[in-house]
């Protein structure tokens, strides 16, 4: 299918999903459109196009409209297409781009992905070498702000049913880390985590989720400040490998928005007493290796 000019610049996405013509065609370039589903048929509206040319440079990438369509214009040429999509195997293809025309690749159905082997029951730990613990915050008024925590430990007990694991993860307060000494100074006085007084963040799970494929929603109580609120972590999971050393591991992604003053850590009495530090809303980030408990 791929490589074939189908009609000129009135054909349409898909093969024929629409009734309205496509845009004028560029001088020296083309179309190249598809329309991708699942198995069943129905639109993938979060999939990812990406374009490369014959060196292998991306030439465009974007992602489906709600009917799972995506049409481009490009220099005519010859290109690989790769479309993804959460929880599906990829596809890749090829596409030939003639001046003037317009390669409809048709229905394009991705299948559904086999999810990655979750870790053996046990007993694991954080592996602090190669984990990190990021939050990205804005100053108010003005840039992002990005820090981490230097130290920190997590265990996790995976279950026969992983939707009945645990795990404890305990942040050292002081070892918070803006690449700015008087910021950090700052955010670790009585004006925001009161070190002194809270030496560390806390998060035990209650629950995991799976959310389908890769994703999981895992659920828990995180001690703040001296507050305690419930937190969801939206984690992606990637699979287990070997180390260096071969050893097993298996590694995550999750993300979460922490608001600060749910933690009681006011940053409208900060604005009135003249402190600028970071605005009302923090999004976390963790990227984490496991290794079993030795």
């Amino acid at each position: 299918m791929f490589g074939r000019l189908l009609g000129n610049r009135r054909n349409r996405a898909g093969g024929g999903g629409s009734s309205a013509p496509l845009p004028p065609v560029p001088q020296s370039g083309g179309m190249v459109s598809c329309r991708v589903s699942d198995p069943i048929g129905e639109p993938l509206r979060h999939a990812e196009f990406t374009l490369t040319d014959s060196r292998g440079r991306k030439v465009m990438s974007g992602g489906a409209d709600p009917f799972g369509s995506f049409v481009a214009s490009v220099p005519a040429g010859e290109y690989r297409m790769a479309v993804m999509a959460e929880g599906y195997t990829p596809y890749h293809g090829g596409a030939t781009v003639d001046e003037g025309g317009h390669a409809a690749l048709g229905d394009l159905t991705l299948q559904v992905a086999a999810p990655p082997t979750l870790p053996e029951p046990g007993d694991w730990e954080m592996e602090p070498m190669h984990s990190s613990i990021a939050f990205t915050a804005r100053h108010i008024g003005l840039a992002r702000i990005h820090g981490r925590f230097n130290n920190f430990a997590g265990a996790i007990r995976i279950a026969e049913r992983m939707e009945q694991s645990a795990m404890h993860v305990v942040i050292d307060a002081a070892s918070i880390d803006t690449n700015v000494r008087m910021r950090d100074d700052h955010l670790r006085s009585a004006d925001f985590l009161d070190v002194a007084q809270f030496p560390t963040l806390e998060f035990y799970s209650d629950r995991f989720v799976h959310r389908g494929g890769s994703r999981w929603a895992v659920t828990g109580a995180l001690s703040l400040h001296g507050v305690t609120r419930t937190v969801t972590l939206d984690t992606e999971y990637l699979g287990t490998g070997t180390g260096m050393e071969g050893e097993t591991r298996a590694a995550c992604r999750a993300t979460t928005e922490l608001h600060r003053d749910d933690f009681t850590v006011s940053w409208q009495t900060m604005l009135a007493k003249g402190i600028a530090v970071v605005g009302p809303s923090i999004k976390i980030e963790l990227d984490v290796q496991i290794v079993p408990k030795g």
